[in-house]
C-alpha cells in the first residue's frame, strides 16, 4: 500500500492512498463469493447461482462493500501511521474499482492548526469609561409609568386628540388594484405615535365617537406590499371610542407597587445601582471582546470550517432558546438557518480562532486551575443559594466531563485576565469608541 500526505493548508490534509491490484482482487473475490452464499435469483437455490450469474448481477453492490472495507481497512491506519488527527469526517474521492486494477483514492481531512502564539504582551485596546446617565433612569421610570397607565374611556362629546387611543372599524381600497383592497377591520391607534401610514394619525383628529370619516393618501414605500407604494389608498373609517391615557403619579405609593421600596427615592437608587452594575458588566464583557480581536489581530490564523460550523450551530441554538424564552421566533427577526449562518459565519470563526489562541496561551504560560478557583466558581454558579452550592459542588465532583468543562471556563477566563493584565489599556469615552 502506498499513502502520500500533501499540506493543503494549514487546516486541510489530504492523504492519497494507492491499493495493489493483488489485494483489491482478493476483496473482490471475498465480496462476490459473500453475496454467492446470501444471493436470491430465480431458478436456483440460495448459494449454488454460477458465479458468472452472481457477478452479471450484483457487481454494484461487490464494489459498494469492497470500497467501503477497503477505506476502514486503509484509511485509519495510514491516518495514524503519518500522525495525522482528523476534526471530522474526511471527504473521500476514488477511481472506480476494478478487477487486476490498483484502487486508488483520496481523502480531505481537516485538522488542528499548528498555532505559534507570538504576540500576546502589550496589546493596545481601549475600554468604554463608565458614566452615570441619570437620564437614563428617568427614561425608564417614565416607562414603568407608562406601562401602569389606565385608559379611560371618554364621553361622546369628547373629540380625538394626539395621544388618545381610538378603537376604529376601517378599510382600504388601493387606487386601479382591487386585489390589493382589504376587508373591514378593527384596531385600536394611538395617535400621534407615528406607527401607522403617515397622514393616518392626523386624519383622526377632530373626530367623535360614532362618526366616519373617507380620506385619499399617498402610499408609502417599505409597507407590507411594495407594489402599493406610490398609489393612492382611499381609506373609511368609522370612531367607536376614545380613551385618554392617565398616567400614575411618580410618586412613593408608585414606587410601593413595585415590592420592597417605601419610598420614590429608594426606587430611583435601586435602579441606579441596577443600571451600574448592568452597564459595567456590559463595558467590561466588550472591552474583553475587543482584547480577544486584538490578540486575533497579532496572531492571524486559518480555522477549520468543522469547528465553525459547530461554533455556529451552538449560537444558533442558543438564539432559538433566547428566542423562545421570550416568546419570539426567527421569523419575527426576519431571519432563518440559512440567513443566521451567512450573517454570523465571521463571528463563529473569530469565536474558534480567539478559544484556540487562548488555550495556547493556557499551554505557553502553564495556567492552572486550583481547588480555591473551583469553590469561587461554584459559589458563582449558585449565586448565594447554599442548598443550591452543596447540589452543584455533589455534581461536580461524580461528573468529571462537566468538571472538567468547569476547568476549561475558568482556564479561558485566566488566560484573558493575562492578555488584560499586560495589556496597554486606554479609557475613552463611548463616542470615542464608536468612532474608532
Amino acid at each position: 500500500m502506498q499513502v502520500h500526505v500533501e499540506e493543503i493548508s494549514p487546516v486541510q490534509k489530504k492523504i492519497t492512498i494507492e491499493i495493489p491490484a493483488e489485494r483489491v482482487n482478493e476483496e473482490i473475490d471475498k465480496a462476490y463469493s459473500a453475496i454467492q452464499k446470501k444471493a436470491k435469483i430465480q431458478g436456483f437455490r440460495p448459494g449454488k447461482a454460477p458465479m458468472q450469474l452472481i457477478k452479471r448481477t450484483y457487481s454494484d453492490a461487490m464494489r459498494e462493500d469492497v470500497m467501503r472495507r477497503l477505506y476502514q481497512e486503509t484509511l485509519y491506519k495510514a491516518l495514524d501511521e503519518h500522525k495525522v488527527e482528523p476534526l471530522d469526517s474526511p471527504t473521500i474521492e476514488s477511481d472506480i474499482l476494478e478487477a487486476g486494477v490498483p484502487f486508488k483514492y483520496s481523502a480531505l481531512i481537516e485538522v488542528m492548526p499548528q498555532i505559534l502564539l507570538q504576540e500576546y504582551t502589550g496589546l493596545v485596546v481601549n475600554r468604554e469609561k463608565y458614566v452615570a446617565k441619570p437620564e437614563s433612569i428617568d427614561g425608564e421610570l417614565k416607562r414603568m409609568q407608562e406601562n401602569m397607565a389606565q385608559m379611560i374611556p371618554l364621553d361622546e362629546d369628547a373629540s380625538v386628540e394626539n395621544g388618545h387611543t381610538v378603537s376604529v372599524d376601517y378599510s382600504m381600497t388601493v387606487e386601479g388594484s382591487p386585489e390589493e383592497n382589504s376587508g373591514a377591520q378593527t384596531a385600536e391607534i394611538e395617535v400621534g405615535s407615528g406607527r401607522l401610514i403617515p397622514g393616518v394619525e392626523e386624519q383622526l383628529i377632530g373626530l367623535k365617537s360614532g362618526e366616519s370619516k373617507e380620506f385619499t393618501l399617498e402610499l408609502p414605500a417599505g409597507g407590507d406590499n411594495a407594489e402599493s407604494a406610490g398609489k393612492k389608498g382611499i381609506f373609511s373609517v368609522t370612531v367607536k371610542e376614545i380613551k385618554r391615557k392617565e398616567l400614575p403619579e411618580l410618586d412613593d405609593e408608585f414606587a410601593q407597587q413595585f415590592g420592597e421600596y417605601d419610598t420614590l427615592e429608594l426606587l430611583r437608587a435601586k435602579m441606579v445601582e441596577y443600571h451600574e452594575k448592568h452597564e459595567t458588566e456590559r463595558i467590561e464583557n466588550e472591552f474583553k471582546e475587543r482584547v480577544i480581536q486584538a490578540l486575533i489581530k497579532k496572531n492571524p490564523l486559518d480555522v477549520p470550517e468543522s469547528m465553525v460550523k459547530r461554533q455556529l450551530d451552538h449560537m444558533f441554538e442558543n438564539l432559538k432558546n433566547r428566542l423562545k424564552s421570550q416568546q419570539m421566533s426567527l421569523d419575527m427577526m426576519g431571519l432563518d438557518a440559512e440567513g443566521f449562518r451567512a450573517r454570523f459565519r465571521d463571528d463563529a470563526a473569530d469565536k474558534v480562532k480567539g478559544g484556540l489562541l487562548l488555550m495556547a496561551l493556557v499551554e505557553k504560560e502553564n495556567v492552572s486551575v486550583t481547588d480555591e478557583d473551583l469553590t469561587l466558581q461554584y459559589e458563582k454558579i449558585a449565586a448565594g443559594n447554599p442548598e443550591m452550592l452543596d447540589r452543584i459542588k455533589e455534581y461536580y465532583s461524580t461528573n468529571q466531563n462537566a468538571k472538567n468543562s468547569v476547568i476549561s471556563d475558568i482556564k479561558e477566563d485566566k488566560a484573558i485576565a493575562y492578555l488584560i493584565d499586560h495589556a496597554v489599556v486606554t479609557e475613552v469615552d463611548a463616542e470615542q469608541l464608536k468612532a474608532a
